[in-house]
């Protein structure tokens, strides 16, 4: 499993008290804290949440907060969500493609 990476885009600047689990991004186990969102999880781990769909270019949300439509991943469920918004749940399973690109 993944910890958080030294070079990821945001880092922690306090303590994240809550339990730690466990969530699966394109195949890889992370490790994230109950309650934080998919995005914070995803991008204490790397620079970015997603590639874009057309040009490929780095993409790590825009709005942070449920406005925009930059942080659209898609979880095991085939439903479509925004990373910024929805909470990690322990054994959440995320594609950061769509499923006709993957």
């Amino acid at each position: 499993m993944h910890e958080p990476s030294p070079t990821g885009f945001l880092r922690r600047v306090a303590a994240f008290d809550s339990a730690r689990v466990t969530i699966h991004v394109d195949g890889d186990a992370i490790s994230a804290h109950a309650g934080e969102t998919v995005l914070a999880a995803m991008l204490t781990h790397g620079t970015a949440l997603r590639r874009h769909d057309v040009d490929g270019s780095p993409r790590a949300g825009f709005c942070l907060m449920g406005a925009c439509q930059d942080c659209w991943v898609w979880f095991d469920d085939g439903a479509r969500g925004r990373a910024c918004t929805m909470p990690v749940k322990d054994g959440m399973r995320i594609a950061t493609r769509s499923p006709e690109l993957r």
